[in-house]
């Protein structure tokens, strides 16, 4: 997906795919299965929803977390393989496609650092810690 000529180094991710001969489209395929609602993930969100709206507006214990609906993009993957930055949710979306595609083929799932680099510190969106309670 690069333009031809261009001399950069790969990324964590697209050398861990080239390694493991993963295709780029089976993950956006297998995304798409993971992450689409199924019938038990509108009935929770339907529970949610309700409880919220209650008077007491709490939300009801024992319920299972629903699925997100969003897949990884290819557009999102695309960027992830450039080395542009993703946000953590796209990033944990990848790592659960690539994880079923190894499991499918037998193989042990990754973690997330196995994958991507660790953000260079004071690259988050949030306050640190230390600047949180000095703010109080």
């Amino acid at each position: 997906m690069r333009p031809a000529g261009a001399k950069t180094m790969p990324t964590k991710l697209e050398t861990f795919l080239k390694e493991k001969k993963i295709d780029q489209r089976r993950l956006v395929a297998v995304s798409r299965l993971l992450e689409r609602l199924r019938p038990e993930d509108r009935a929770t969100k339907l529970v949610q929803r309700q409880a919220r709206k209650s008077d007491e507006g709490t939300k009801p214990e024992g319920l299972q977390k629903p699925r997100s609906g969003r897949p990884v993009s290819p557009a999102a993957l695309g960027k992830a393989l450039a080395g542009k930055p993703i946000s953590g949710p796209v990033k944990t979306r990848i790592l659960r496609a690539v994880n079923r595609v190894l499991e499918q083929r037998k193989q042990k799932p990754v973690t997330l650092d196995a994958l991507f680099d660790a953000p260079a510190a004071g690259q988050g969106k949030g306050k640190s810690k230390a600047k949180a309670k000095d703010d109080e």
